[in-house]
């Protein structure tokens, strides 16, 4: 099997790799990440105009790309920014329009796109603890349309969305696959109560409280059968994503580790010459080509069925939570000092690695979601 990419993929890794080397900083990341959004709405309408927005979806909703392997390569090149830009949540959101919307919200894509409109998918619930399928959230039928009653923590930049994707249950319990609908709210609707917070990797997620807010039929998304598929499907394409960043942070965390190992003088001597830090460092670069092998595996099935799509990715998602931390610690481990200061780029690099791995399920929840997947 061929795993080489095509032209147009590999320059728009080229495109994404320059533009981040002599555009992203780390002392303009430390900036944009202070800043009160968490990120800055000059380097997205950039990234809207090099194309990397409309790298993440299909033809179909205006983009030109939209695979595992178009998602692969823009995320791994971010990922050796830091970028803070709310790509991920843009991804995600996007990719449930874009499989449950009707033809008149599809076309919310094309501002999405474009850079005018940031979305964002309000899911997660402090009860959650990963699932999926456990939403509490009500979405009770009114003469109008419906009335949403709930409260979702940890929405990926939920404080600077110009538009919401709610799920909430119109049927059944909280654990239910069934009864799941998912909804467009405007962020500034009566009802809506929304605090931002800062993430310890320099991100922003917001805390959503939903009080009895009044919304119309129209912006439900589809017919409202079938949501928790599309949420499968969404969550697998940012488990891809945001893997791929774990990729990208990972090579840049060992190549400054290795460069400290050749500079590092100790009793008269070069670290990087101690044979067991040789063999600490080896086993690094072996573990992280076994990501990216399982990368490309998860990458490949993205659009395929169910069953080998859902296995895939929660078998990469547990070994980047497992890699991530074995790189996270070993590079600040050899770097000794230097590596927990704040004017040092490894240190967040590392906060980035420990934070993807609680991002859509951790390492024990995908481990266990494997065996599940297998036994069934």
């Amino acid at each position: 099997m061929d795993f080489t990419h095509s032209d147009d993929r590999r320059m728009l890794a080229d495109m994404a790799a320059r533009f981040v080397r002599e555009k992203y900083t780390i002392e303009k990341r430390h900036e944009f990440a202070a800043s009160d959004e968490g990120f800055s709405r000059e380097i997205w309408a950039e990234f809207a105009e090099l194309g990397l927005i409309g790298a993440m979806f299909s033809e179909d909703v205006g983009g030109f790309g939209g695979s595992g392997f178009d998602l692969a390569v823009v995320f791994e090149e971010l990922g050796k920014g830091l970028v803070v830009e709310p790509m991920l949540a843009n991804l995600v959101a996007g990719k449930l329009i874009e499989h449950a919307g009707g033809p008149e919200q599809k076309m919310l894509l094309e501002k999405v796109i474009g850079g005018e409109t940031l979305i964002t998918f309000a899911h997660s619930e402090p009860d959650s603890h990963y699932d999926l399928a456990h939403v509490a959230t009500k979405a009770e039928k009114t003469d109008k349309g419906y009335r949403l009653t709930g409260h979702k923590s940890a929405v990926l930049n939920g404080d600077s969305a110009d538009l919401l994707i709610v799920s909430a249950r119109i049927s059944g319990d909280a654990g239910d696959e069934d009864g799941i609908a998912l909804f467009l709210v405007n962020p500034r609707a009566d009802g809506v109560s929304i605090r931002g917070c800062p993430t310890v990797d320099g991100g922003r997620v917001g805390e959503i409280a939903l009080n009895g807010v009044e919304i119309s039929d129209k912006v439900m998304l589809g017919d409202g059968t079938d949501c928790f598929a599309h949420i499968e499907k969404a969550t697998a394409a940012g488990i891809v994503a945001i893997s791929a960043e774990a990729l990208g942070a990972m090579q840049v965390s060992t190549e400054m580790t290795l460069e400290y190992l050749k500079t590092r003088k100790q009793f008269g001597v070069i670290i990087g010459r101690f044979q067991v830090l040789q063999h600490r460092y080896a086993e690094m670069l072996i573990e992280i080509e076994q990501v990216r092998s399982s990368l490309i595996n998860a990458a490949g099935q993205l659009d395929g069925g169910r069953e080998l799509r859902e296995w895939n990715v929660s078998a990469l998602k547990n070994l980047v939570g497992r890699v991530g931390h074995l790189v996270a610690e070993e590079c600040i481990q050899m770097h000794g000092g230097i590596g927990m200061t704040w004017e040092y780029a490894l240190p967040h690099f590392a906060k980035r690695l420990t934070m993807i791995d609680h991002q859509f399920g951790d390492e024990d929840y995908h481990i266990e979601r494997v065996i599940a997947l297998s036994a069934a």
